[in-house]
């Protein structure tokens, strides 16, 4: 599902019981100097990202000041971001001229502590010449696995101008095994991006294939655009000329480590496209 850039006004894009990504929450949060937000969201666990401009940030009473060091854009900086347990109130207090701030959020049914990231984990793969160059920056990645329940928080950077990203095509909507009591292949993971293009008249296409062997659907993605993905198989695309950029929130049905089931005819690729692996390896 699509969903064209508009404003929310503050208000949740893909709220709790979202009938496409049940397991996904999504906010985007504008502030000017001096403007407080404040949130608590039931049954879900969430993490605060500024993707421009810095807030001070209260978790229950536990302070968290000074989130956020990009200025102009989500190419100004590194990200830093504020995990809030289930059902936690939060609040945040823009201390930069303005802010614009990501609010991403995945099920879960147990309160655990909050904490914050001031530095990501990082990788990058792929080539220019497999048209697959991308780095991920991720904010609840594999470092933080004994600290979260089942969110997954990355930012995702083509590299260079033009290419592919999530390719080789795979999903991750059923959660499977290799026989009875044999090798996970597959988990269950709703997955929701918020896109954003350099310059910012750019724009790009998201696939979702439904079936292998069969057509799918397309959509044109430009700069706001948010996507959610359910099921089927998923790589998107960006111009020539042009940087890509997503917020990626993935939010596990059973447990928090992502496993992609690659799409068979396109599967061995894996084996050339340098540093993919790695990437797998990461989302965990």
């Amino acid at each position: 599902m699509h969903i064209a850039p508009f404003d929310n006004k503050n208000q949740p894009i893909v709220d709790a019981g979202n009938a496409t990504v049940p397991l996904n929450y999504f906010n985007i949060v504008k502030l000017k100097k001096g403007e407080a937000f404040e949130y608590r969201v039931p049954g879900f666990e969430t993490c605060i990202v500024p993707a421009t401009g810095t807030v001070d940030v209260e978790v229950e009473g536990v302070a968290y000041p000074a989130l956020g060091i990009r200025g102009e854009d989500v190419w100004d900086g590194d990200p830093q971001g504020v995990y809030v347990p289930v059902g936690a109130k939060a609040q945040m207090v823009c201390v930069s001229d303005e802010t614009e701030v990501f609010v991403a959020g995945a099920k879960y049914d147990k309160v655990l502590e909050p904490f914050d990231v001031r530095r990501h984990d990082f990788v990058q793969y792929g080539s220019d010449d497999t048209k697959t160059h991308r780095k991920i920056k991720h904010i609840l990645g594999q470092k933080q696995a004994d600290k979260v329940g089942r969110l997954l928080v990355s930012e995702l950077y083509t590299v260079g101008a033009g290419g592919w990203s999530g390719f080789p095509s795979h999903k991750h909507d059923t959660d499977r095994r290799d026989g009875p009591g044999g090798n996970i292949t597959e988990t269950k993971h709703d997955e929701t991006y918020n896109f954003r293009f350099k310059p910012n008249w750019g724009s790009g296409l998201q696939m979702l294939q439904r079936e292998d062997g069969k057509s799918g659907d397309a959509y044109h993605i430009v700069d706001g655009s948010t996507i959610c993905i359910d099921h089927g198989y998923h790589p998107c695309a960006v111009l020539p000329g042009y940087e890509m950029y997503y917020f990626t929130i993935l939010g596990g049905l059973s447990q928090r480590p992502l496993v992609q089931y690659f799409q068979p005819t396109h599967a061995y690729q894996i084996e050339t496209i340098p540093g993919i692996k790695d990437m797998i390896a990461k989302f965990k």
